[in-house]
């Protein structure tokens, strides 16, 4: 009788996925230590686990991070190039890029609550990388501010190509009038990830800085988000 039963717990153990105990050990892990400690395949592995429950997912989180570098990096690759790797589908690539969605969202929400946006400059520049340091497309967004530098709106104004983006000074000031913004940060990003400002940023800035003040409106920054960092135009005093 106890041979039996012994016999029976064998064999639902060799039935489960030989990943069950090391999914579960990933688990209980990531509740000890939180996911700020875990390494980056570690977290993606969990992650994809929630989208593809019935799949080892160490291995397709390892060759993610070895095709494209970084756990922000795989939510922020192109739909086209994620579909380019064995095992995601367009249900999967979809799941991911609501997460990244999630993330995005959860950034933008630490800077908009009742909370002067020159206040929180760290939390401004790590929402700005989580939505622009990884397009593969540059993007132009402004965020519009009241008097007392509050969040009034954050708006992609121009997507462009890989290296650069077409910014209509005008549209910038009428926008701001039309949402009676009283002040400016200007960001945008640099798919090479280099985020050094080019020229042409630096013309477009003091063309937008002088025709905001004349209106009233006062221009604060404007970020270069890369991949490697960030630089301010106003740190470089250029502007």
């Amino acid at each position: 009788m106890h041979s039996g039963g012994s016999e029976k717990g064998k064999g639902l153990s060799e039935a489960l996925p030989h990943y069950t105990g090391h999914r579960e050990r990933a688990r209980q892990r990531f509740i000890e230590i939180g996911g700020e400690s875990l390494k980056d395949y570690e977290l993606l592995e969990l992650m994809l686990h929630i989208i593809i429950p019935q799949k080892d997912t160490k291995p397709l989180a390892k060759e993610l991070l070895s095709r494209f570098g970084s756990f922000s990096e795989v939510l922020g690759a192109p739909r086209q190039r994620l579909a380019e790797i064995k095992g995601l589908g367009q249900t999967t690539i979809t799941h991911i890029k609501v997460i990244q969605a999630v993330g995005q969202r959860y950034s933008r929400d630490q800077i908009v609550r009742d909370r002067p946006i020159l206040g929180s400059w760290t939390q401004l520049i790590e929402y700005c990388r989580a939505q622009m340091a990884y397009e593969s497309i540059e993007q132009f967004r402004i965020l519009f501010l009241d008097k007392k530098n509050l969040l009034i709106a954050d708006e992609v104004q121009q997507t462009g190509t890989v290296d650069h983006t077409p910014v209509y000074t005008r549209e910038v000031i009428k926008r701001a009038l039309e949402l009676s913004a009283t002040a400016l940060i200007l960001v945008h990003n640099h798919p090479s990830g280099d985020p050094q400002p080019s020229a042409a940023d630096v013309r477009m800035t003091r063309e937008i800085a002088d025709i905001a003040q004349s209106m009233g409106i006062t221009l604060h920054d404007h970020l270069v988000i890369g991949k490697s960092g960030h630089t301010s135009l106003r740190s470089l005093k250029l502007i």
